[in-house]
This record gives C-alpha cells, structure tokens and sequence, in this order.
C-alpha cells in the first residue's frame, strides 16, 4: 500500500472504533496484515463483496470501500478476493486453519496467473498441472508468466484458425467501439440526419452479430 506507515495508522484508528468480533473489524485487521496474509484478506473480501456488506457500512460502491476503508485499489482487491476464491473452489487444501501450511502459499499475483491459466483453451491439463507445480514450488511469477505467454503463442501459431477468430472478433469488437463513438458524437453535434443515423446503428447492429458467429 501506498504511504504504508500512514495506511496502517488510518486502519488502526478505524478497527479501534468497532467490535473486535465483527467482519468489519477483521478485514482491517487483515487488511493490516496484507504482506502476511493475503488468503484471509481475500476471504473477507471475498464475503464483504459477495454480500455486498459494504453498503450496511455507508459506502455505495465496493471499490469506495476498498479505497476509502482498507487503502487497497479496487483491481487489486479483486484480484485478491477472485484468487481466495480460486483456491477454495479448485486447491481447498491449501486453505485449512494452519499457519505453516498458508505461509507455503504462492503469492496473490502468482495464484491469480493460475487462475487465468485454467480458462485458457489453448493450455492442455499437462500444461495446467505443470505450471501449478511451478507456482507452488515458488518459481517467481514473472518468469512463470513469461513461460506461460511464449506457450500460448506458440499454442496459437499451432492453430492459425483459432487464432485467426481471435484476431477477427478483437478487431471487430474496436470497430464497433469506433463505430458507436463516431455516431454518439453525431448525434450530439446533429451532423448526420436521422435516416444516416439509423443506417449507422443498423450496420453497428449487423458487426455485433458478425462478432457473436
């Protein structure tokens, strides 16, 4: 965390003013102990945003809480909290109440890279179980990830049609976002008449369903 002296001060004064037994109070505390212990922050977290608790305690939004509360950034509470919940759905065994057994664990940054990894088509279960062995032995997660982006890329070279349909809809898809712009900024600006106008949104319409074959 950004000033960290200052942030774990600010937490202190907070979790001084709550019940010591509340989820409120825990997430600070766990918040205060982030370099430590990430798994639990994420629990909490995990539990604050799930049940969208931090709107019981004033704040609209779960990344105003986050900031506003903990100090943390929403994209990295929630790479935090989808990382905890990575490991409770597919490594629960590396979650049990025991101190020694979660310091072992590979940092947050390192499970969320495995995290991604298990969604990748172009990765075989022998690949995913490679690299689960090589995060969870320690390897540092930069050299992991360097690793994993040539594999890929080679995966994809291997088959240019799937790869070809990628390159096809990410193109497509920064059309449309183009497209969209330029007619909005029309519209406010009256330069184009109405039927140019529906004849635009028709062939914005006509991309999209081009991007969803």
């Amino acid at each position: 965390m950004a000033n960290k002296s200052k942030s774990l001060q600010d937490i202190e004064e907070k979790m001084g003013g709550l019940d010591a037994s509340s989820l409120r109070y825990h997430v600070l505390e766990s918040a205060r102990n982030f370099k430590t212990s990430w798994v639990e922050l994420g629990r909490s977290l995990y539990s604050v945003w799930k049940d969208k608790l931090y709107k019981d305690w004033g704040f609209s939004a779960f990344d105003a809480y986050t900031a506003k509360e903990i100090g943390i950034k929403k994209p990295t509470a929630m790479k935090l909290l989808r990382s905890y919940y990575f490991l409770e759905k597919e490594e629960p065994g590396y979650l049990k109440d025991d101190h020694a057994e979660t310091a072992r664990l590979p940092g947050y940054e390192a499970v969320d890279l495995l995290r991604k990894a298990k969604d990748k088509k172009t990765l075989d279960p022998q690949d995913y179980s490679k690299l689960k062995k090589e995060i969870f032995e320690g390897r540092d997660v930069q050299a992991v990830k360097r690793d994993l982006t040539s594999l890929i890329r080679q995966r994809e070279e291997l088959e240019p049609e799937e790869a070809y349909k990628k390159r096809r809809g990410a193109t497509l898809r920064r059309f449309i976002g183009a497209l969209k712009a330029l007619k909005q900024e029309a519209e406010i600006s009256k330069l184009l008449p109405a039927q140019l106008l529906k004849d635009a949104q028709d062939l914005i319409r006509k991309i999209e369903e081009q991007v969803q074959e």
